[in-house]
């Protein structure tokens, strides 16, 4: 035994090659094959000095094992150590592909490439030469949502057609999926040209599963028009809302179901999504999938109000993301910077991301940033700067969802900017696609939308109806702006009474969430009505960064160090590092301080009533 893990180290590398391979067949030996098998395997393929193909096949039912378990660097190794050991040229570069695809599950992209380059350098094979494309276009989506990805994944979904209809299927919608994020950025292989293409793709061998309804459904949405889409998508969506879909399946897909979930308006569904999307890419060790994951379920909840869980789902995406060189839009960072609304550090983080993915070509991220534009602009009153921020991000692709979100505050900010028929045709737009969809929360944002534009009693009733509808759902920030909207109405109105009613309730949910600029805007209007908005008696603010409340939680529910950095894909010592400055910070010395010291978390008070 070694007492320390740097005397273990240094006494392995000081022995000889000879020297450490008979260490390994001693382990080998010793190990028990059905107790430890994955241990005896690796051992035994460290102790083999040339090709040994029993060797070699062991390691692969290791690497299936490995998988199994959500191990998906282990299997990587397995999978790379047995192709260095098989002879066999045609064996040897299936092998190296299978561990160059589980090399990117895993985030290691340099070493997915060395692995691509082995498998290609074998006996020509059509079918691997379209895996190896795919696997290409993969990294060039994981590395920078940009435009290269496309007409790559395109190249392989053609390549596939004759060979397995299921996957080019699989491959077109991969295609897709990488044409929406390049957006309006695109080179080659633009989202309509994918579109097209897709539609000719082989019909699904068996019964549509998941993947296959959204497949149909984007490419009509793309190519018909957003009604046309809609059904397939809910149907998607309801698939993978289901027990029949595989873990493969979830891994590679769920991602795209949850951006379904919400081009359909189905908030229920996109909050059950997103959460199982980062269980399962967790439990897997998929890193490839985390930053994505993180994203979606931070927008979750900041449209929840639950912004503390937020800046913890925007952390481990950086953390992620540094560990990973893997690039995406930080999403979540900036609907939460938008919606808390302090405007100096939002315009600053606003411009930052769009600079950013303007260089790597994520068009995609740009439509999102204008309408957080949108949204931070309406809450501070500052109209005419929403109004052309929406108009912008209004006039993307349907399959951009965050364009269709757009319309909503292009209506709400040209009411204001008093250009009311700049309205008219973003109503329209909407109304469209609340017929289509029928859900809580677009038919809510319709009915806010038509309420702006209407008088008297036709707006009151609408106003009631967007706050009855947003109060069954989860979007508390939008029941708030339903409520201040009225409000601000009946104080036109003037109907003094009626108004601090509903402005005190918006003003209660944009306070207790911390929406700090809508949260204003109520408060003044209260005011302008007469009423006083209830303070609360002591302003709590986290001392903590996000990565710190993050870790300083972990810490405080018992993960050690190791532990936390597991999780966070970090390493230990900066985990210290993070608690060594959270202890003065909350005035603790010790761990089992840390729990009852940590600030309560935002988005634990129940919902809100609507008024009725």
């Amino acid at each position: 035994m070694f007492r320390h893990p740097l005397v273990r180290s240094a006494a392995y590398r000081a022995a000889s090659p000879p020297e450490r391979r008979a260490a390994h067949q001693a382990l080998a030996d010793a190990t028990d094959p059905q107790a430890d098998p994955d241990r005896r395997a690796w051992h035994r393929a460290q102790a083999t000095l040339g090709p040994d193909e029993d060797v070699a096949s062991e390691l692969e039912r290791s690497a299936s094992r490995a998988e199994a378990r959500g191990g998906l660097a282990a299997a990587a190794a397995f999978l790379e150590r047995a192709a260095a050991l098989t002879l066999d040229p045609a064996r040897r570069s299936e092998r190296a592909l299978a561990a160059a695809q589980a090399k990117y599950q895993a985030g290691v992209f340099d070493a997915t490439l060395e692995l691509l380059a082995t498998a290609e350098a074998g006996p020509p094979d059509q079918f691997r030469a379209a895996r190896a494309d795919l696997l290409r276009g993969q990294i060039a989506f994981s590395s920078s949502r940009g435009p290269d990805a496309p007409p790559l994944l395109l190249k392989a979904a053609r390549q596939f057609e004759p060979l397995n209809p299921g996957l080019a299927r699989e491959t077109y919608l991969a295609a897709l999926a990488s044409a929406t994020f390049a957006g309006r950025l695109a080179v080659g292989g633009g989202l309509r040209e994918v579109a097209v293409a897709a539609r000719t793709a082989p019909p699904p061998p068996g019964p549509p599963r998941g993947p296959d309804l959204l497949l149909d459904g984007l490419t009509l949405v793309i190519c018909e028009g957003y009604p046309a889409g809609v059904r397939e998508l809910r149907r998607a969506v309801g698939a993978f809302r289901g027990t029949d879909i595989s873990r493969e399946e979830g891994l590679r897909w769920l991602w795209l179901a949850c951006r379904a979930a919400l081009a359909v308006w189905d908030d229920a569904s996109f909050d059950v999504l997103s959460d199982r999307q980062v269980t399962l890419a967790r439990d897997a060790g998929a890193l490839i999938m985390l930053p994505i994951a993180f994203n979606m379920r931070a927008t979750a909840h900041v449209y929840a109000g639950e912004f503390t869980p937020a800046a913890s789902m925007v952390a481990q995406a950086e953390s992620v993301t540094e560990a990973t060189g893997s690039r995406i839009a930080p999403y979540g960072a900036v609907a939460l910077a938008a919606f808390r609304g302090r405007e100096a550090p939002a315009a600053h983080l606003l411009q930052t991301a769009a600079d950013d993915a303007e260089r790597r070509g994520e068009g995609r991220a740009l439509s999102y940033i204008g309408w957080t534009e949108a949204v931070l602009y309406n809450s501070l009153g500052r109209y005419e700067e929403a109004l052309a921020a929406a108009q912008r991000a209004s006039e993307d692709s349907p399959a951009v969802q965050f364009a269709d979100w757009a319309l909503v505050e292009l209506v709400e900010a040209a009411v204001r900017s008093a250009v009311p028929e700049r309205a008219n045709g973003a109503l329209q737009r909407l109304s469209g696609i609340a017929r289509a969809c029928g859900t809580d929360w677009v038919l809510g944002a319709e009915a806010r939308s038509r309420a702006l534009v209407s008088d008297g009693a036709a707006a009151e009733t609408l106003y009631r109806e967007a706050i009855g509808r947003f109060g069954r759902t989860r979007r508390r920030v939008d029941l708030g702006r339903a409520r201040l909207l009225y409000g601000e109405w009946l104080r036109r109105e003037r109907r003094r009474r009626d108004a601090r009613e509903q402005l005190g309730g918006a003003y209660e949910i944009f306070d207790s969430i911390g929406a700090a600029a809508f949260a204003e805007r109520a408060r003044s209007e209260l005011r302008a009505s007469g009423g006083q908005a209830n303070e609360r008696a002591v302003e709590v603010r986290d001392p903590l960064t996000a990565q710190e409340a993050l870790i300083a939680r972990l810490a405080g529910e018992g993960a050690s160090n190791p532990e936390i950095a597991a999780q966070l894909f970090i390493s230990p010592a900066t985990v210290a590092y993070h608690l060594r400055k959270v202890f003065p910070k909350l005035g603790i010395s010790s761990r089992k301080q840390l729990a009852p010291a940590l600030p309560a978390r935002q988005g634990a008070a129940p919902p809100v009533t609507p008024h009725r």
